[in-house]
Formats: C-alpha cells, sequence, structure tokens
C-alpha cells in the first residue's frame, strides 16, 4: 500500500448539511471543494482514509495525449484547474509540466497514433504532434531500440496522487468543509420520494443533495437502494524506483512500460498495457454490458480466477440501515499487484532504456480501477432518485480529469450552466440500449 498522507478528521457529524459527499478521493474532495467554494455547508464522509484507494494508487499523470474524444474537453477544463491548484490549496500538488509521450515501435502504432493527432489535435486546439524517431531521441536519449516515431503533447502534466488529494482535502477543511473519515455512508432517507438524509454508521445527516463519488463501491451502494450501475473493477498494478538520474523528464509509454518522473527523484513505472480482470459474481452479472470491452482489448485485460471472486460473494448485495455494510467490512481496499506484469514492465524498460539497469524498486501496490463498459465516467443526476448525484466509472482517468469532473458536477449539483457539454456522462447511456464502448482506438 502506498503511503498517503493522513487528514485528520474533523470531530462531531454535523445534524445537516447543504450536500454530503460519499467518498474521499480526487472526485469527491474536489467537487465538495467546488460546493464549499460557492457558499455551500458541505460535508463528506469517507468508510476509510481520504485518498487511500485508487486516488493515491494512479500514475499521476494529467493528461491530454490519446484520450477518448468525449472526454477531451473536460480534459481541457481539467488542465485549467490543476495550473493553479497548488495556489489554491495553499500546498504543494507534485503539479509539473512534463509532456508527454506514447512511443511507436512500429508503423501499425504509428499509424494509429497519426490518426489520433489528425482526427482530434486541431479540432480541440491542442498541441498535440507526431514526432519522427530523431525528436524521440532528443527528448529520451539512450534508447537502445530506433523508434519509428511518437505521439508527443509537450503542455501534457504529471501530479503526486499521494499529496495531491489531502492537500486539497485540507483546503476544503479550510474553507468550512467537514471530513470524517472512518465513517461509512450505509445508504440514504427519503421524504416524499426525494433524498432527505444520509445514513452513514456514525448517525444521519438531513440533506438534500447526496454526491456519490465511491469509486469501485459507487456500483454496490446503488444496488442497495434498486439502481443497477454496470462498473466492474480492474487491477492496475504500480512500483516506484528510488531517485535515479536518467535525465529525462518527460512521461512516456511505449514497448511494454510507462513511467513519469516524480519529485522524490523517482520514478513511478508500470506496465503500459497489461491489468487483470479478476472474475466476480458481477463479471457474469453485467457480462452483456462488457463483453465488447474484453473482445476489443482480449491481449491486454488477463482475467483471472481467484481469491477475490469469495471475497466478493460473502459481501451482502442488500442491508437495511441498521447493519453493517460492507464499506465498514473493507475500510480500505489493498489488493497486492500481479508481480508478473511488474517485472515484464521492468526488464523491459532496462533492456530499452539501459539507463535504468541497477535501479532499486522501493514499493509496489495494487489499485482497483472502477470500469464502465466505455471507459467514460457518469457525473449525472439520478433520475431515479431525485436528491442523488453520481460521479463515478472514471476507469483510471480520474486523477487527471478530476478537477475538471467536479467542476461539472457541482455546476449540475446548484443549477448552473455546465462548463462542457455532459451529455456524455449521462447515466441513460446504459438504459437507452446503446451499449457504450471505448472510442479512441488505441
Amino acid at each position: 500500500m502506498p503511503k498517503i498522507q493522513i487528514v485528520t478528521p474533523n470531530e462531531t457529524l454535523p445534524k445537516q448539511a447543504d450536500a454530503v459527499v460519499i467518498g474521499a478521493g480526487i472526485i469527491g474532495i474536489c467537487t465538495a471543494l467546488e460546493l464549499a467554494d460557492r457558499g455551500l455547508k458541505v460535508v463528506v464522509v469517507e468508510k476509510g482514509e481520504v485518498a487511500a484507494e485508487q486516488s493515491s494508487r494512479n500514475w499521476g499523470w494529467c493528461r491530454q495525449t490519446g484520450r477518448d474524444p468525449r472526454e477531451i474537453p473536460l480534459v481541457l477544463e481539467s488542465l485549467k484547474i490543476w495550473h493553479g491548484m497548488n495556489e489554491r490549496v495553499e500546498a504543494e500538488t507534485g503539479f509539473r509540466e512534463c509532456g508527454i509521450a506514447y512511443l511507436a515501435s512500429n508503423d501499425l502504432e504509428y499509424s494509429k497514433y497519426e490518426s489520433w493527432v489528425r482526427n482530434h489535435a486541431a479540432t480541440y486546439g491542442l498541441q498535440t504532434r507526431i514526432i519522427d524517431s530523431d525528436d524521440v531521441a532528443k527528448i529520451l536519449p539512450g534508447s537502445t531500440l530506433k523508434w519509428r516515431g511518437a505521439m508527443y503533447t509537450p503542455n501534457d502534466c504529471r501530479a503526486e496522487p499521494f499529496i495531491a488529494v489531502p492537500a486539497m482535502a485540507r483546503a476544503l477543511q479550510a474553507k468550512g468543509g467537514q471530513i470524517f473519515t472512518n465513517c461509512a455512508a450505509r445508504g440514504i432517507e427519503t421524504s416524499a420520494g426525494a433524498v432527505s438524509g444520509v445514513v452513514t454508521e456514525r448517525g444521519v445527516i438531513a440533506t438534500s443533495r447526496v454526491i456519490l463519488a465511491g469509486g469501485y463501491w459507487s456500483r454496490r451502494f446503488l444496488h442497495n437502494i434498486g439502481i443497477r450501475f454496470p462498473q466492474l473493477g480492474v487491477l492496475g498494478s504500480v512500483m516506484r524506483s528510488s531517485p535515479v538520474d536518467t535525465g529525462f523528464t518527460t512521461s512516456f509509454s511505449g514497448n511494454k512500460f510507462a513511467l513519469r518522473k516524480r519529485l522524490d527523484g523517482g520514478f513511478t513505472i508500470t506496465h503500459n498495457h497489461y491489468s487483470v480482470a479478476d472474475v466476480t459474481p458481477d463479471s457474469f452479472r453485467f457480462l452483456y454490458d462488457f463483453l465488447p470491452v474484453f473482445i476489443l482489448d482480449y491481449k491486454g485485460l488477463k482475467l483471472r480466477l481467484g481469491q477475490r471472486f469469495i471475497d466478493e460473494a460473502k459481501f451482502k448485495r442488500r442491508w437495511k440501515m441498521d447493519e453493517v455494510s460492507p464499506f465498514e467490512q473493507v475500510r480500505i481496499l489493498d489488493p497486492k499487484p500481479a508481480q508478473w506484469i511488474l517485472d515484464d514492465a521492468k526488464q523491459a524498460l532496462q533492456k530499452v532504456f539501459p539507463a535504468f539497469q541497477g535501479v532499486q524498486i522501493e514499493e509496489s501496490w495494487g489499485g482497483i480501477i472502477d470500469a464502465t463498459p466505455d471507459a467514460v465516467p457518469v457525473i449525472d443526476a439520478m433520475d431515479k432518485q431525485p436528491g442523488l448525484f453520481l460521479a463515478s466509472g472514471f476507469s483510471g482517468h480520474g486523477f487527471g480529469i478530476g478537477p475538471g469532473a467536479a467542476k461539472l458536477m457541482a455546476q449540475i449539483v446548484t443549477g448552473e450552466s455546465p462548463c462542457v457539454d455532459p451529455t456524455p456522462f449521462k447515466f441513460s447511456r446504459f438504459e437507452d440500449g446503446s451499449r457504450p464502448r471505448p472510442t479512441t482506438g488505441l
């Protein structure tokens, strides 16, 4: 488990709030920060600790490169916010402009990247461009491979997940927002069909607005109130190195690896394609929804049947508000990384970039990515339950697009004009028979 900065929680659970956010990851905390800036009395309840799950376990990339075109406007909005984040929260988040390169080792990859740039870069005013092998060698010297070229965005960025979200959380508290950790939300109360409160393990908070930002746990919460949300978990495996002077500042992905430089001088390293999809009971419940994804990414998504099937089968699917919920049974989801994936990435990296030979791996971890069938999040009001809003299913993109997504969510909650077109993020796309799927082609 990566080390996180513990945020001191508030002490006394309030009886009432203008809005309650469930989940203290980057989406929940940023949404609460946006609402607090609008003058709302906002409370965040979290079953474990701030950013203890995927919000502290991701790659730390804040990228435009290779995004699903439905997300690009949200990415651009998010980067505007990220650029002022250190000043906004009056703390270090690790946000830096570094550039990101997607390396092409053959003509097929090169053509794929050319297509993405041709179809999207000019349309959205991106700086993304195709560079040749000589330019790759300039920004990433010392490769034993002669790369065909790369898709390169010089103004893409990075930040430090394990310090950024806690910094945002403290800024929220400084603005009067309250955060309660180790305080699971069990469900909601309603009056005349609309939300009237949140039931937590410590008591009820009266409110007319609830924002569910529970990451991987959102589907289970919604199921208990009769809403079907097609969402599955994907295991991402990541490691970090000791400080090493390679001369690289650009983040990049290619061959079998992806990495970014860290503030401490080390690197966050992962596999650029392989991830594990543990077979669980939900895998069968949502098989029809996710079958196109499995077909599209059958080489990179490794199915595994093991202990997680048993663990998840034991969880209650329904519970009463006076019963212990699954969220209290697992305070922090801390899966083991797939070591073979990390070994494969490390060996390939050291072979292609000898500067990494002998580098010491200080730590490795796993994280569960909350995935939707089209790898695009839901940011929407729930029509089936007035007063309930959902911001979940970010499919591994939540850290980079989190601030923009939070702004959009806050605007939906307060009835403001949205900063981007919210249509791609509607919940209804999972109910209209369209069977949405990823569209980047990368």
